[in-house]
Parts: C-alpha cells; sequence; structure tokens
C-alpha cells in the first residue's frame, strides 16, 4: 500500500458492527424506566398494603367494639343476677328472721305460766333480803321444786348457789338468776352422740308413748312441719289395737293431705311398718313417721311388739328406726319423768318429745328430764295448732325461761 492509500485508510469512517449496544443516550432512558416502573410499584405495594391495613384496621376495630359489648353485657348481666340474688337472699333472710320472731313468741307464750310461777316467787322472797341464809335456801329449794324441777336437780342447783355464797358472801336477785340460767344450760347440754351428715332417705321416726299424752297429735304437726319445709312424708298407722287410733291419725293426714299407710283393726303392727317402708322407699319419700300402740307401759306384750316393728323396719333400712322418739305430757310433771323411766327399762329411746308445754306451770320438768334421763329433748309442742310444734332449742328456751 502506497502513501497515498494509507493516508484513505486513515480518514474512512469506521464501520459500527455492534448493532445491538445502544449509545450512551438510550442507556440513560432505559435506567429511568426502569426506576420509574420499580417506584409505580413500590407505590402499588404502599397502596395495597395501606388498603389491607384499613380493611384490617376495620376489623379490629369491629372485634374490640364487639368484645367490648359482650363484657359491658356480661358485666351488666352479672351486675343484675348479683343484685336478684342479693334481694333474694334478703327476702329469705327476713323471712326466716320472721318466722324464727314467731316461733320465739310462741315459746314466749307457752312458758308464761311457768315463767310467772318460778321468777314470781322468787321476787317475793327477795324482797327485804340482803343476805343468803338457810330459810332463803329452803325458799328457793322450795321454788324449784313446786316447779317440777324435781328434788335430785334442785339439790344440784342448790348444792351450787351455797358454793357460790361461801366465797362471794353475798347474792343479790340478778347473781342468782345467771347461776340459774348458767346451771339449767349445762343441765339441758345432753351430748346427742355422732349427728350423721347425710340423713338417710328415708329418715325413719318411730313414736312410742302411753295413750293420752298427744303422741298422734305431735305426729301430725311433726309431718305437717317436714312437709311445710318441702320434704315428702309418709305416715304409717302401726297402732292396731285401737280402731279410734287408725281414724284419728287418718283424718289428721287428710287434713294435712300427707298420704298414710294403714290397715284394719287387729293386723300385724310390725307387717303395717314393713308395708309403710317399702312403700317409701318405692316412692323416694324424704320422711316416715311411725305411730305404735300406747297401752300402758308396763304391759310386756306391747315392749314385745316394739321391737318386732323395730326389726320389721331394720330389714329394709339397716339403720332405721333412726329416730325412737318418747312423747311425754308436761302437764303431768314429774309423773311424765318416771313413766319415761319405765318405758327405758324395756325398749330403746334416743329422743324425747314434750307435748302439751303450754298449758302448765310444770315446765321445769324439761330441766329434770335431762337431768335424770340424758336423753335429749328434741320437739316441743307449743299449742293446740297444727302448726304448733317446734325443735328444741335450749338456749331459746332458757332465755325465754329468764326473759
Amino acid at each position: 500500500m502506497g502513501i497515498f492509500d494509507k493516508i484513505k485508510q486513515i480518514f474512512k469512517p469506521k464501520e459500527n458492527n455492534d448493532i445491538s449496544t445502544p449509545n450512551k443516550f438510550d442507556k440513560k432512558v432505559t435506567q429511568e424506566d426502569v426506576l420509574n416502573k420499580e417506584t409505580i410499584l413500590q407505590k402499588d405495594v404502599i397502596n395495597e398494603n395501606l388498603a389491607s391495613k384499613s380493611v384490617t384496621s376495620k376489623e379490629v376495630q369491629q372485634e374490640v367494639q364487639q368484645e367490648v359489648q359482650q363484657e359491658v353485657q356480661q358485666e351488666v348481666q352479672q351486675e343484675v343476677q348479683e343484685e336478684v340474688q342479693q334481694e333474694v337472699q334478703q327476702e329469705v333472710q327476713e323471712e326466716v328472721q320472721e318466722e324464727n320472731n314467731i316461733q320465739k313468741q310462741k315459746l314466749d307464750r307457752t312458758l308464761d305460766k311457768t315463767r310467772d310461777g318460778f321468777f314470781g316467787k322468787m321476787k317475793l322472797f327477795f324482797s327485804g333480803k340482803n343476805k343468803v341464809d338457810d330459810e332463803f335456801l329452803d325458799q328457793l329449794e322450795e321454788m324449784l321444786i313446786t316447779s317440777d324441777v324435781g328434788v335430785k336437780t334442785t339439790v344440784k342447783i342448790i348444792d351450787l348457789v351455797e358454793k357460790y355464797v361461801l366465797k362471794n358472801k353475798y347474792l343479790n336477785q340478778d347473781e342468782l338468776k345467771d347461776i340459774l340460767k348458767n346451771q339449767i344450760i349445762n343441765l339441758l347440754s345432753i351430748n346427742q352422740g355422732e349427728q350423721n351428715t347425710q340423713i338417710s332417705k328415708p329418715y325413719v321416726i318411730l313414736f312410742v308413748g302411753v295413750n293420752g299424752v298427744g303422741k298422734t297429735t305431735t305426729i301430725a304437726k311433726l309431718a305437717n312441719f317436714f312437709k311445710n319445709q318441702g320434704k315428702s312424708v309418709l305416715i304409717g298407722a302401726a297402732d292396731t289395737f285401737r280402731a279410734a287410733a287408725i281414724d284419728q291419725l287418718d283424718k289428721w293426714a287428710n287434713k294435712i293431705d300427707v298420704p298414710i299407710v294403714k290397715q284394719k283393726m287387729g293386723s300385724d303392727p310390725a307387717a303395717v311398718a314393713y308395708d309403710t317402708i317399702q312403700s317409701a322407699i318405692a316412692s323416694n319419700m324424704d320422711y316416715v313417721i311411725i305411730d305404735t300402740a300406747g297401752r300402758l307401759h308396763n304391759k310386756i306384750n306391747l315392749m314385745s311388739e316394739l321391737e318386732k316393728i323395730a326389726t320389721a323396719i331394720g330389714k329394709l333400712i339397716p339403720l332405721a328406726p333412726h329416730e325412737v322418739v318418747l312423747a311425754l305430757d308436761a302437764s303431768t310433771g314429774q309423773n311424765a319423768l318416771e313413766q319415761a323411766k319405765q318405758f327405758l327399762k324395756a325398749t330403746k329411746v334416743t329422743h324425747l318429745a314434750l307435748t302439751k308445754l303450754d298449758g302448765t306451770a310444770k315446765g321445769g320438768v324439761v330441766i329434770s328430764i335431762c337431768d335424770q334421763l340424758s336423753i335429749p329433748i328434741k320437739y316441743i309442742g307449743v299449742g293446740e295448732q297444727i302448726d304448733d310444734v317446734q325443735l328444741f332449742d335450749k338456749m331459746q328456751f332458757v332465755e325465754s325461761l329468764f326473759k
């Protein structure tokens, strides 16, 4: 190649073989487009997130509101329930208090005669006395005995008073009342043994006692008492030696609308008791109260009949009868105590029921019976009406006596 060819070669434009490579300007535009697209995409994502968050926020608000409403409703319901419960409890307490007041008033009226005789005499021989001497003790002893407290029990009380006087040299009316009150409470505090926390069902109560003490009437009153507590009761007329006893109990059962199991006069008392328990079990009764013959307590046949009745009951309910209640007429005073002693020689008695306590000034026999027999008094008759029966409460009795 000559010199001139080389010069042409130098000034000849170069050919562009890489047609796919963009120029500098094209490359810049492409980067911006990419950046713009990324920005748009980011904005879309942000908008979607915001929209999602907005939806989520509304759901959260709705859930929170719903939870708050539920909590408020629950609190309101709970407050309403608590208020209703408090009102119901208050009403129940007021009803119970009212019933307790009624029962206390009945007991107070029942002991009016005993109280007037007892403390009326005490006030009389305290008048003008400023010391306790033999004459005073003799008068106190007479007062207690005439109130049917009994000789043995009276001696215990007199001994206690003498010990107090020896120690304190003087005794006024209030101090004497306190001594008598505490001593009577001690005499009435009889250990009733173990009490079943779960009462057997049916709970069987067997009544015993001589005729004329108010046994049948007490059974009717007690059946009505349990019925008013919402319990189911069945009466068994196992005194089959007297047609009058069956008829009387039947009339009471119809009057208080309580079922009764009975047979004709001369039927086997143990069979009647057995049928009564069978019926009570089949009917799922809460209580069974069985009447028994009330012939004189010195009759051997009567005591053997009572044993047969208890055996028949025990075949169906092993631990029954759960109570054997001896009914005593409080108006007979110390005779009731002697009657009870005779009964205890022949049969087991777990509790006592004192009837006609409202019509006597001999209420002091309650103290004597508890002291001499060591058997708890459980039921007392405080009037002639069907609801005039109470569970014996020693503290209420003493408070009423010393009112």
